[in-house]
């Protein structure tokens, strides 16, 4: 959530920044500005309503015990006019708040100047691009028809167990699984970062924490009755362990890892740029968090961005980093790369990886803060990253890997699977 004191002193630098949204958000920054003033004009008038109405009582207090009960009960007159007025200052304060929170929320975060201009994913820019297209043989063919082939995954069981987008994992295709989740966060955890088995299950404050709500909210699947959601990556609840908290400037940076099952509602479209594995509404994925000082964070970023090359080297798959256009930016981060493998069976490149930093933005919401050097209060500077999204990663290690006899395992995958081929 955006900061109203950022906002009333740079309104025309979070307009422009928001122009790279292709969102006109003018009346909308006006607004919170008016809503603001009108926030801080009834809190000074309450403030004196109450400091009058206090020193009358003492006022009160003292003629009762100078035997000046008259004037005592002529001012106790002005003392319920001030009561009444209080009440309704309180009541228009409390919904000029109400408003103004509910404005910001609808305000996503201002991009990164390094953030280019851009409507769609055709804008986003290529920044990095790395590895050779493997050659197939003439009968290669998809991951979803490998994985029947092979028997190690049932998408049809799925779909009657739950439905569309629920795949069941077999034999050496769960094996492949187990693994691949083994390995990143062994990855992650040589890095520095602190494992943390996650809740799949989130309350509302939560998802409002991270800004997947209201942004997102028909996208998760949700609880009614105990108004919990199911998680869409484990950024939401690993993030909210920081929620309300105040740390100390020597606790920073903090990094943490997980693996979760993820959960999107989704609505997914038909053809080939969607069978199989491309887009699922369950799926396993490893995450990287960190909370960071403000200084740091784009260094802490490019860490992050290293830090995933390097496990994609070693799986050897050809991999491209694409600096997300304004149009195509999550509504919470202010710069995102995202991290596509080449499928060479689908001729397309699948998206396995978003990393991004989203400034104060989250922590705004979250009221997460720590004691800087002078003591003072200030926010901290959230980022997440894939390390890695699971299905895509899969599907390109089937596709790429795939031989006239089978599928080769990566040989970095080998000792955690136990074999080294399908």
């Amino acid at each position: 959530m955006l900061q109203v004191p950022f906002i009333r002193e740079n309104r025309e630098k979070v307009i422009e920044g928001l122009k790279k949204r292709n969102l006109d958000a003018t009346q909308m920054i006006d607004d919170v500005i008016a809503l603001d003033e009108t926030r801080r004009r009834l809190q000074t008038e309450l403030d004196n309503t109450l400091a009058e109405s206090n020193g009358l009582s003492k006022e009160i207090g003292t003629l009762y015990k100078s035997g000046q009960a008259d004037k005592a009960n002529a001012l106790k007159e002005r003392t319920v006019e001030l009561k009444e007025t209080s009440k309704t200052l309180g009541d228009d304060l409390n919904t000029t708040v109400e408003n103004l929170s509910q404005l910001l929320y609808k305000l996503p975060n201002v991009p990164h100047t390094s953030v280019p201009a851009g409507s769609t994913e055709d804008d986003n820019e290529e920044v990095f691009k790395k590895g050779d297209i493997p050659k197939l043989h003439a009968n290669a063919i998809p991951h979803w028809e490998l994985a029947k082939k092979y028997d190690i995954i049932d998408f049809e069981l799925g779909n009657k167990i739950t439905g569309a987008g629920f795949p069941v994992y077999k034999g050496k295709g769960a094996r492949l699984q187990r693994a691949l989740i083994a390995y990143f966060l062994d990855k992650n955890t040589a890095a520095g970062y602190t494992e943390y088995q996650l809740p799949l299950l989130v309350n509302e404050a939560s998802g409002f924490g991270t800004g997947q709500l209201p942004d997102k909210e028909g996208q998760m699947y949700h609880v009614t009755e105990d108004n919990l959601y199911l998680i869409p990556t484990a950024e939401v609840p690993g993030t909210n362990i920081f929620r309300d908290e105040l740390l100390n400037e020597s606790e920073l940076p903090i990094g943490i890892t997980g693996y979760t099952p993820c959960f999107r509602r989704e609505a997914g479209s038909y053809g080939a740029h969607v069978r199989g594995l491309n887009r699922l509404h369950q799926f396993d994925k490893v995450e990287i968090l960190r909370v960071e000082h403000p200084d740091n964070s784009y260094k802490a970023l490019d860490g992050m961005v290293e830090h995933v090359k390097g496990i994609l080297d070693e799986l050897q798959l050809p991999y491209r980093i694409l600096r997300l256009c304004g149009g195509d930016l999550g509504f919470t981060s202010a710069l995102t790369y995202d991290f596509e493998v080449f499928s060479t069976a689908q001729d397309r490149w699948l998206e396995i990886s978003s990393v991004s930093n989203f400034e104060t933005f989250q922590a705004n919401r979250l009221k997460l803060r720590f004691k800087n050097a002078e003591g003072k209060n200030e926010l901290a500077h959230t980022l997440n990253g894939s390390s890695l999204a699971l299905p895509r990663v899969l599907a390109g290690i089937l596709e790429n890997y795939q031989t006239e006899n089978g599928i080769t395992i990566p040989e970095v995958l080998r000792s955690y699977t136990g074999f080294d081929s399908i």
